[in-house]
């Protein structure tokens, strides 16, 4: 009996101090200095291992112990850390909090790579984020402009049609619409990775982040080895705009603005913003117009709606069309009349002003947000995707009428994203969800031909083109040697096309955690498992005169293109796959991060399909390894990062344009087993307000192994991965004095340098470009914090250098090669208001 007095008596004093301990609850808003509430800043209570965020009005509340005190931290990614006792009475205790900016703050310390807001030095992954400070300061517009910064990062744009985007020198430039890329490009949570249709002008950017690595488990099934994540300015709850034109060299015409307005108080939300962007091409073509010049013109609208506290909804709508003049592919075996084989001076390239790419791309992104409580939120991502792109060039870099090609490519996608995000008191967080994606795209290649020019350049290439004027022959020769087909006409004009159609349909399940083992020490863990429906069909358009020439190279009616026999040849398959990764990172103090990691990298299986038969390619695949430190000291003023890693491909696919046995195909090859090792530094210093420095190097040794993973030689053993420079690094400042309170100038100095890159993997020394350096600048004035005029020089020493070499003309014995832009220069004027 006494001992259920005594078990009753301990019961009902354990259900009391357990009551007792729940009754207590702090809670508060955080606001700005200016009054405006911070949303998502951290409340932390690490005695206790306890914290939540604030919600979109502010506010935050945490169940405490009641009549203790708790050490709390409030922080927001540049503002001063706040640190402050305080004592749990009975009910709720409230606690308001004023923010003050922090006095220094470096750009890029904030990313989202793992899908929730963190420090950059808090995530096991080699990222480089650059926000918009950094992009404008640079007045980096374009991809290409923007990789110069960034370790491991090149990117190659012969046109906007044709980008070739490398991380650590793996190329994904293909546009063949049956290939999916190896680096996924992605613009507010959606992929927009097909080359054709994956260059955006950056402008109204609120962030860009680059990844390195296989990141499979965190943008899908694209990102092979690495991912760059553009995050645009979404509407927010002010009034504000800008406008900013400029003027330079080679006509260069410059118009770009936003404006943000608020549709009802605390509640929606509407931006608008734009950009036309024109210059004259730098490269004189004989034959009519200028080459390589540029003209885009682009808009978006956002709208953000608050629908209550813990839901929010963001639609974007963007659109932007491209029709820059041609590109100068100009010949590095005949000189134009007049001229040279310097691929920076003028050319003649034949259909003058025809010559260009009209491109338009759309599309549509829904983003729904709901936060159940302090531990799950739920992200829904819905997109609508389309480009339309039609290139005109000349693949043989002459006035002759031979090699006249179009690429019009098409494709549009759908995606849908659930993804349940959640964080249990700071110890475990990450996210779960799935994915579902369609695409349906056609790259058709139209080729325009006189047979009289062609026929020069395959039976006497020496006399194709004499002192500028293209040789013509009206008949093939009429010698015993050509049997039949001696003395008979050739057509001053002839045309066949080949196209290739890709329609892919995947489903994504995908989970991605991090669990707190001790305080130092976290452990990360990611899957995804795929399943695709790939369908590939591939036909030809035999030529609109059957060519007596086809009887020569063995494809008639045609002359270039093995015919279907007017069928299109289709083929199907499904496949099972998954990726991951394994991640540790070590706390060594406050300001110092160690990580590594293990991941594996996947590219999709290719169904390669031309007219005499039809493969389907084994995925390529990498294993990953990485190790690295990555550091914040000085509150937040000095960045400094340092990784190394080393690759392992197998199944490596290249793609390549070859023109054999008379037939010219454009297809992806299984190349074999390669591998990969590199370091890169990287570091940034605030050392004023306004004022900082940053420099990167990265060393890439890439190239194909000896033997394939049979023992067997390799016909690329030992060749170095194309467009990948073994040493590039790049420094600059962005010096800022005030001068008076209505006055501050600016003097931002870059310089940039990438060794020697071979342009094909076949590494012919011809087909290459030394290592060169670029000196850039900007400088001017802001004036009462609103204006800003800026005068602006790139290329400074006006180096002379070229982008790419080889092209379709190298499958013809024909290089051509692509100059790259001479010194530019301008000025530009900003209004804020």
């Amino acid at each position: 009996m006494k001992l259920k007095v005594i078990l009753t008596i301990l019961t009902t004093s354990l259900m009391l101090i357990v009551n007792g301990q729940n009754k207590g609850e702090l809670n508060g808003t955080i606001k700005t200095e200016q009054g405006e509430p911070v949303i998502g800043a951290n409340i932390s209570i690490k005695s206790i291992n306890t914290g939540t965020t604030t919600n979109f009005d502010g506010y935050y509340a945490i169940k405490l112990t009641e009549g203790k005190s708790y050490s709390i931290e409030i922080s927001y990614i540049g503002y001063n850390t706040i640190n402050k006792t305080v004592t749990i009475t009975s009910g709720k205790t409230t606690h308001d909090f004023t923010l003050s900016e922090s006095s220094y703050m470096l750009e890029g310390v904030l990313v989202t790579s793992q899908k929730r807001e963190q420090k950059n030095k808090d995530v096991p992954i080699a990222i480089t984020s650059y926000g918009t400070e950094f992009i404008e300061n640079q007045g980096t517009l374009e991809y290409d402009a923007l990789s110069e910064y960034v370790p491991g990062f090149q990117v190659q744009i012969q046109s906007v049609n044709n980008p070739g985007i490398v991380v650590r020198g793996i190329t994904s430039d293909s546009g063949d619409s049956r290939v999916e890329p190896r680096v996924s490009i992605f613009q507010d949570g959606v992929s927009i990775s097909k080359s054709r249709g994956s260059v955006v002008e950056l402008y109204d950017i609120e962030r860009v982040e680059i990844l390195k690595g296989p990141q499979g488990t965190l943008f899908g099934r694209g990102a092979q080895i690495g991912a760059m994540h553009i995050i645009q300015n979404k509407a927010k709850n002010e009034n504000s705009g800008s406008l900013k034109v400029g003027y330079g060299n080679f006509n260069q015409l410059l118009a770009t603005g936003d404006a943000n307005t608020i549709l009802a108080k605390d509640k929606l939300f509407l931006r608008v913003a734009g950009i036309y962007n024109k210059r004259d091409g730098y490269i004189e073509n004989l034959s009519g117009g200028d080459l390589n010049g540029k003209e885009t013109l682009a808009f978006r609208t956002s709208l953000k709606y608050l629908i209550s506290n813990n839901t929010s909804l963001d639609v974007i709508a963007n659109w932007q069309q491209d029709t820059p003049p041609g590109t100068a592919f100009k010949s590095g075996t005949f000189e134009p009349a007049g001229g040279d084989l310097s691929p920076n001076t003028f050319a003649d390239l034949e259909r003058g002003e025809d010559l260009g790419v009209d491109r338009t791309v759309w599309g549509v992104t829904g983003i729904l947000k709901h936060n159940f409580n302090a531990t799950w939120d739920l992200t829904s991502t819905t997109a609508y995707r389309e480009f339309d792109s039609n290139e005109a060039f000349d693949a043989d870099g002459t006035a002759a009428p031979a090699l006249f090609f179009n690429e019009i490519s098409e494709g549009k996608q759908f995606s849908q994203e659930l993804r349940f995000n959640f964080d249990t008191d700071n110890k475990f967080r990450g996210f779960f969800g799935a994915n579902f994606f369609f695409e349906d795209g056609s790259q058709s290649v139209p080729w325009e031909y006189n047979e009289q020019s062609f026929a020069v350049l395959l039976a006497s290439p020496e006399f194709f083109v004499i002192n500028g004027v293209p040789t013509l022959i009206p008949s093939i020769p009429n010698d015993p040697a050509y049997g039949p087909l001696a003395g008979a006409p050739l057509n001053e004009y002839n045309t066949e096309t080949y196209t290739n159609y890709g329609k892919n349909y995947s489903g994504d399940i995908f989970a991605d955690a991090s669990y707190d083992v001790t305080d130092k020490l976290s452990l990360t863990v990611g899957l995804r498992a795929t399943w695709e429906n790939i369908n590939a069909a591939y036909e030809v358009t035999d030529a609109e005169t059957p060519s007596n020439l086809g009887f020569l190279t063995g494809n008639y009616p045609n002359v270039l293109y093995a015919s279907t026999n007017g069928e299109k040849i289709e083929a199907s398959e499904n496949f099972l796959s998954a990726v991951g990764r394994f991640a540790l990172n070590y706390d060594i103090n406050d300001n110092i991060t160690l990580f590594g990691t293990a991941s594996k990298g996947r590219r999709p299986n290719v169904i390669n399909i031309t007219a005499t038969e039809t493969n389907v390619l084994s995925d390529e695949t990498v294993l990953s390894y990485e190790i690295g430190a990555k550091s914040l000291f000085l509150n937040n003023r000095l960045q400094f990062d340092v990784n190394a890693y080393i690759y392992d491909y197998s199944n490596f696919q290249t793609s390549v344009t070859e023109f054999e046995n008379g037939t010219l195909t454009a297809t992806t090859k299984d190349s074999g087993n390669a591998s990969t090792f590199g370091f890169e530094v990287a570091t940034q210093f605030a050392f004023t307000k306004n004022s900082s420095f940053f420099a990167n190097y990265s060393y890439i040794d890439a190239s194909f192994d000896d033997k394939d993973s049979d023992g067997n030689e390799q016909e690329l053993a030992g060749n170095t991965f194309r467009l990948t420079p073994k040493n590039s690094f790049s420094l600059g400042f962005n010096i800022n004095p005030t001068v008076n309170k209505n006055l501050d100038v600016f003097f931002r100095p870059s310089y940039t340098y990438k060794s020697k890159v071979f342009f094909e993997e076949t590494n012919l020394p011809e087909i290459s470009q030394d290592g060169y350096g670029l000196l850039n600048f900007r400088t001017g004035l802001h004036l009462y914090k609103k204006y800003e005029i800026t005068f602006f020089m790139n290329n400074v020493l006006d180096e002379e250098y070229i982008i790419d070499a080889g092209n379709t003309g190298e499958a013809f014995g024909i290089p051509t090669y692509i100059g790259g832009a001479p010194r530019l220069y301008g000025i530009q004027l900003k209004a804020n208001f």
